[in-house]
């Protein structure tokens, strides 16, 4: 069963009646999204058993007020909630200067299929709000040591950027994706990530993904990053204290074309 990234729609709703939503520009519109797939990377903070294979998704996105006022409401995406063992695993938003993280008090609507939550800041006019949710899923289809998982993306909205990267796990072997990227980046700690970027992608395009590989460990990365000597891997080590998908630099993310993770070990009710 093909995997759906259900981002459908953004609602933006006002805590300031003076503006409105049916204006013809919308008041927050979506100006990048990366997508980073990274299958048996860690397993959920709350697991127990951990005789599945797990599967990290996370994005970021980046928004714009596109009004003459400061802003302040509540976001809500879709999410594809009827995916076997979906599960919310970090949801933060960052200060206008993104020197600052935000873990968000969310709500989930599963009958909706959604999850909302208010900014943390108010939104000065023209300026960039920026979110990363993550969330699991048991989707990966095993037969053995073969993995293999399909994967579409379906634009909610006209997008002047979209990155979509997978990421491939630790001792993993003849990992194919097609289409076959045009790029190979390799981040930090040496995890090999395939990066697509997409420009000017208009509302309703879909973006459609064939990931499979060979695995025989069972660990997932994470596990295996942080059990590495220490001595010999100082800096890698640095960089695997804590799980989620990190955090926005100076610059934007997308424009260069990479997601730099980061571990945290927070556990979060579902």
């Amino acid at each position: 069963m093909k995997k759906y990234l259900l981002i459908f729609s953004i609602v933006f709703t006002l805590l300031f009646p003076a503006t409105s939503f049916a204006e013809n520009n919308p008041i927050l519109s979506m100006e990048e999204l990366t997508i980073q797939v990274m299958p048996e990377y860690a397993y959920h903070p709350n697991d127990q058993k951990k005789d599945h294979v797990p599967l990290l998704i996370g994005y970021q996105g980046s928004m714009v007020n596109n009004t003459d006022q400061p802003q302040k409401g509540q976001i809500e995406i879709p999410l594809p909630m009827e995916e076997k063992n979906f599960r919310i695993g970090y949801v933060a938003d960052y200060s206008s200067d993104l020197r600052k993280s935000y873990e968000i008090e969310y709500v989930i609507d599963r009958e909706k299929g959604t999850i909302s939550w208010t900014t943390s800041e108010e939104i000065a006019p023209k300026e960039r709000y920026k979110f990363v949710i993550e969330f699991y899923t048991d989707s990966l289809k095993v037969k053995k040591e073969k993995k293999s998982l399909s994967y579409q993306f379906k634009s909610f909205a006209d997008l002047g950027l979209v990155n979509v990267s997978f990421t491939q796990p630790s001792k993993a072997k003849k990992m194919k994706l097609t289409p076959a990227p045009e790029e190979k980046q390799n981040h930090g700690a040496g995890d090999n990530t395939f990066s697509y970027l997409f420009q000017d992608v208009k509302a309703g395009e879909e973006k459609t993904f064939t990931l499979a590989y060979e695995r025989i460990e069972t660990k997932p990365t994470t596990e295996l990053t942080n059990n590495k000597n220490s001595g010999d891997l100082k800096e890698d080590n640095k960089k695997s204290t804590n799980l989620a998908v990190g955090a926005f630099s100076g610059i934007s993310v997308l424009a260069a074309g990479a997601l730099t993770v980061i571990i945290r070990n927070r556990k979060k009710k579902q």
